[in-house]
């Protein structure tokens, strides 16, 4: 047995003490690891004790480091564990730290899942598939992950593609009626929404341009082309020409209109 021979204040905080044992520095406690175990000069600690005090003061330790961590913002329980483990604190003391989180309904991963969506699709305008694929990084069970999505129905899904269609068809209003199309199809996809919903918003959308329309973007995208082959001759030339023009989506008939009409 070693007795509680000294207890002092830390120099910069007042909420840790240090406990010496037989005048010796033993280990220091948080406030209330010292009250819970009713530290004071003169008590006995055997070998158990003093483990169970320290393990004590290790889940105080961890705890409080979770706490500053979720007062930036909602975290997963994966996100938390995670953060502790870069801490160095044990698989046990982590277990412990996550049963009182939860307990004191500080970490939620429902709650957490659906707060994510209505963020992401929100404020980021991710599509579900992107959401997904996210949630589940942040360590969220497939049947959480199910229930949260439901929080983005199809309607809301719509919308948000719709959205990001136009401003897609807006940003490359240059190039042809085809490539337009498979430029805003490839958007939607990386934006994370189905397949079957960007059909439904791809036919809400009008890719068709007149002929006029076609034959300005035509020009454009041409006149880069131009540049880049005009040192050739002038077979090689047209071939490169049509080659380019045909990639970005344009009619024959339209690009032997701008050939014949073309001069190097």
């Amino acid at each position: 047995m070693k007795i509680i021979t000294k207890i002092t204040t830390q120099k910069h905080s007042t909420e840790r003490f240090n406990i010496y044992l037989d005048d010796q520095y033993a280990f220091s406690v948080d406030q209330d690891v010292f009250i819970k175990y009713e530290l004071k000069k003169g008590k006995q600690l055997d070998e158990e004790d003093i483990i169970e005090i320290q393990y004590g003061d290790d889940v105080k330790k961890a705890f409080n480091k979770a706490l500053e961590f979720l007062s930036y913002r909602m975290r997963s329980i994966k996100e938390v564990s995670d953060h502790l483990k870069l801490k160095e604190f044990t698989e046990p003391i982590i277990a412990e730290v996550i049963y009182r989180l939860k307990d004191y309904r500080y970490v939620d991963d429902l709650e957490f899942a659906k707060a994510y969506v209505r963020s992401q699709w929100k404020t980021n305008g991710k599509g579900p598939n992107v959401i997904k694929q996210e949630l589940k990084a942040k360590g969220i069970e497939q049947i959480i992950l199910e229930a949260a999505l439901l929080e983005y129905d199809e309607s809301f899904q719509f919308e948000e593609a719709l959205k990001h269609a136009y401003k897609a068809v807006n940003k490359n209003k240059n190039f042809s009626s085809i490539l337009l199309k498979q430029k805003v199809e490839q958007y939607l996809m990386r934006k994370g929404f189905s397949s079957n919903m960007i059909s439904n918003v791809i036919s809400e959308v009008k890719f068709e341009k007149e002929e006029a329309e076609e034959w300005e973007a035509l020009i454009k995208q041409a006149d880069k082309a131009k540049s880049r082959y005009k040192n050739n001759d002038e077979y090689t030339y047209t071939m490169k020409m049509k080659q380019f023009l045909y990639r970005k989506g344009f009619s024959m008939e339209l690009i032997e209109r701008y050939l014949e009409m073309d001069e190097l």
